[in-house]
């Protein structure tokens, strides 16, 4: 299995580069670390009383994370979260500045409406080959496609406290969760990491809503 993992990049001013965590942590306190508030807020659609919650950690210029968006979301989201039994959130773990950048304009179209955030990520991640060759114009493409204008997308990408943000949170997974690549998910607690059909997605998921 082919996993994708971070390395240290740069944002206008610098991210903070990772520092290695230490051992694992029970399940139960890795349930709890993930479900506190980070400094972006949180992407996330389904019931909220939902008894399963996934929290995926993805990267805009991953492609297991694009295939997983395109394949596997689509159904995920028909068969459970718009049924009340899922609730799935969100969150960026950018590889290279490019996904950052990528991620921060998502976040510009979506000003805190999470399908506005997803549909950019969707149109993101088709784009992905494009965007890693084509990073400016690209952005300025999908901004345009969602009702912004260049000036407004320069403007957005020119935002240190959201690439702060965006770090700080990255840090946070990495350092409290024990995030060293993507896709990692977090299933009611328990850490996945890489890519995953449908099928092996639900056979994590139908024992849990037997319990």
């Amino acid at each position: 299995m082919n996993l994708h993992r971070p390395i240290v990049f740069v944002a206008l001013v610098a991210f903070a580069s990772l520092t290695l965590a230490g051992s694992a942590m029970a399940q139960s306190t890795i349930a709890a670390n993930v479900a506190k508030p980070v400094s972006l807020p949180d992407i996330a659609i389904g019931s909220d009383k939902a008894p399963i919650t996934i929290t995926e950690y993805s990267s805009m210029s991953c492609p297991h994370c694009a295939a997983f968006g395109q394949n596997v979301f689509p159904m995920l989201r028909s068969k459970y979260i718009d049924t009340g039994k899922v609730r799935f959130v969100f969150r960026e773990f950018p590889l290279d500045i490019k996904a950052a950048a990528a991620s921060i304009l998502a976040r510009c179209i979506g000003k805190g409406d999470s399908e506005k955030y997803l549909a950019a990520v969707e149109m993101l991640f088709k784009l992905q080959d494009r965007l890693m060759t084509q990073t400016k114009d690209t952005l300025i493409y999908v901004g345009k496609q969602h009702g912004m204008n260049e000036q407004e997308v320069k403007t957005c990408e020119e935002d240190q406290a959201q690439f702060d943000k965006l770090s700080n949170d990255q840090q946070y997974a990495h350092r409290e969760l024990k995030v060293t690549s993507t896709p990692t998910f977090f299933l009611n607690g328990a850490k996945l990491q890489g890519s995953m059909s449908f099928e092996e997605l639900e056979e994590r998921i139908t024992p849990l809503l037997k319990k």
